[in-house]
């Protein structure tokens, strides 16, 4: 395969077979000049054809010898592989790979390659007779195709010291302070805490709360018991008020336009008072209720989107979950607005422990998505400590330019925590970094980015350079490619006035974009055509690292970049060296 990419119709995840006119004309595209990440990749597996070779071998073998036995073989094969991706109607892109559910198939053709072998020994002995050949044949084929198999496959299937996914675990809870609650989302962000903590003890007094099953009863009763050193969540809510079937879902259905508090707004969506039905208000306001569904009219509703959270000044600062030094800035209430047409009963369950909580036990959000409801509405009273974000009365508006970048920092404790991280090997280049953890560098450099600007600002210019420092030396350039993320610090290695670390990165980052534009100046028009987003795309982002170093550096370094970036830029504008071009 290509690398380890989920293809799209693209340029990634495509079989190839290492032989550069076949892969050529498969994918359509010259395989002559590729970058050096497409080379590198350690997923970039080329198997020669050799083992379908062999395993076509072995199926002719067998319709040769006995048909029954090919036709049972051929329709095992079809039926685990061809048939169940039409029958189960695959989507075309899932998550991540489902090969597994082929399982079958690959046994039928693994049986073939080792017919194949025999085929070749059949073959050979109508010409050779010696007690060597069948050893001699079974090395070659040995060495043909598992051999080949082993020494492309073992780089990016060795797991080996690969401890990133552990790491982020242990980020996460360190993140927390003492007997905080932690919501999750769902997979990735939850079971490698889980396992932190349940096989390793790591942090056993956080208690961490996976919104995806908060909808579930059985759920909600596990997160209302203690376990291990983390004291039940606290809730008012009865094990009746949310039993299967009940409360899925609140109907908004704004009556008022008064704030309710969350109380108040809990008892209200909680009542089995005929009048806090659905069906009630809709009566109320002349509806006729024959066609609607009866769940629906029997569902509880909410008369008001917005609910008041009150704040404990005095709690949030004695449990520590606002520093003393910000003790100005904490507001008298959080309002919040309900955007959705319905409240789920996860939303529910959460909003009923910041009822209770009142300010009691820090609270933090992993950030494992942006949606409003997944912060309970409350994106803009956030605080980004390590890689948890801690629920604070501060408020800290969303950057409309930027809504990735939620919440306040607090400097000084941000840099104690990203100084403690723990990095699971990611530095080293002996160890085989996938996709998903190439992915998760985003998490860090955006979290690390965000520090620095912090500490610039701050003047602090020694800890923003270390900081720096240990990103590119945890994150190297050429394992953890995206490219466009470390445009941030290259201006901060100029801010603090480490010039020639900011060269360097911009020298390395800058090599990429080369090579891929000098891959598809020489392909044909109509692939030109076919990638101009990603031509476009590389252009812009060289041409945005030309643009920050001309804030920074001297007037003949910003000549001499320009003039290359140019030199790339006419490789598609077909103008000739020393021709006048317009002005930019």
């Amino acid at each position: 395969r290509q690398d380890d990419i989920q293809g799209k119709m693209d340029m990634h995840g495509n079989w190839i077979s290492g032989i550069n006119f076949v892969d050529e004309y498969l994918l359509g595209i010259t395989q002559d000049n590729l970058p050096s990440d497409v080379l590198n990749n350690k997923a970039r597996n080329t198997y020669y054809l050799l083992p379908l070779l062999l395993g076509l071998i072995g199926l002719f073998f067998v319709f040769s010898k006995d048909k029954k036995v090919f036709w049972t073989m051929l329709v095992f094969f079809l039926f685990t592989g061809i048939a169940i991706q039409v029958y189960t109607n695959v989507r075309p892109f899932e998550p991540r790979e489902r090969d597994y559910s082929l399982v079958g198939s690959f046994y039928v053709f693994a049986l073939w390659i080792g017919i194949g072998v025999f085929a070749l020994f059949d073959k050979a002995q109508t010409h050779f007779k010696s007690k060597l050949l069948a050893p001699v044949i079974s090395l070659f084929c040995l060495v043909a195709v598992p051999g080949i198999l082993l020494s492309q496959n073992w780089d990016d299937h060795n797991r080996s010291n690969r401890k990133t996914a552990h790491a982020m675990a242990v980020n996460y809870l360190e993140s927390c302070a003492p007997n905080a609650i932690i919501f999750t989302i769902g997979d990735n962000d939850t079971f490698p805490l889980w396992y932190a903590q349940e096989i390793e003890g790591i942090r056993t007094d956080v208690r961490v709360v996976c919104t995806s099953l908060l909808s579930a009863d059985w759920y909600i009763d596990q997160m209302k018991r203690k376990a291990y050193n983390s004291e039940p969540v606290p809730s008012k809510l009865t094990h009746d008020k949310y039993k299967w079937g009940t409360r899925d879902y609140i109907i908004k259905e704004v009556v008022t336009k008064d704030t309710l508090d969350i109380v108040q707004f809990l008892d209200f969506i909680s009542s089995d008072d005929d009048r806090t039905k659905y069906g009630y208000v809709l009566e109320q306001q002349g509806y006729q209720t024959n066609g609607q569904r009866k769940q629906d009219l029997n569902a509880n509703y909410a008369p008001t989107e917005f609910v008041r959270i009150p704040v404990n000044k005095q709690a949030v600062l004695e449990n520590g979950v606002v520093a003393a030094k910000d003790a100005e800035k904490i507001v008298d209430y959080i309002d919040i607005k309900i955007k959705d047409q319905a409240i789920y009963k996860n939303r529910m369950i959460m909003l009923d422990i910041i009822a209770q909580n009142n300010w009691e036990r820090p609270i933090y959000f992993s950030g494992g998505a942006f949606g409003d409801e997944d912060y309970i509405w409350m994106k803009d009273y956030l605080q980004l400590d390590g890689f948890a974000y801690k629920l604070v009365p501060i408020k800290t508006a969303l950057d409309k330019n930027n809504l990735y970048d939620m919440g306040r920092i607090d400097s000084e404790k941000m840099y104690d925590l990203v100084k403690d991280w723990e990095w699971g090997n990611s530095g080293n280049p002996d160890v085989y970094h996938d996709v998903e953890t190439r992915r998760n560098s985003l998490t860090f450099r955006g979290h690390m980015a965000r520090l620095i600007e912090k500490l610039i600002n701050e003047e602090q210019l020694e800890k923003a350079e270390e900081i720096a420092d240990l990103a590119m030396q945890k994150m190297p350039v050429d394992i953890f490619g995206y490219y466009v993320y470390l445009e941030p610090f290259i201006g901060a290695y100029y801010e603090t006035e480490a010039d020639d670390k900011a060269r360097a990165l911009y020298k390395e980052v800058v090599v990429k974009y080369q090579e891929s534009l000098n891959y598809f100046s020489g392909v044909s028009d109509e692939n030109k055509e076919k990638h101009i987003q990603s031509i476009y795309f590389d252009i812009e982002r060289y041409k945005s690292l030309v643009d920050t170093i001309s804030i920074y550096e001297d007037e003949v370094f910003v000549k001499a970049e320009m003039e290359i970036f140019n030199g790339f830029l006419r490789l598609f504008t077909g103008e000739e060296d020393g021709q006048e071009r317009p002005d930019e």
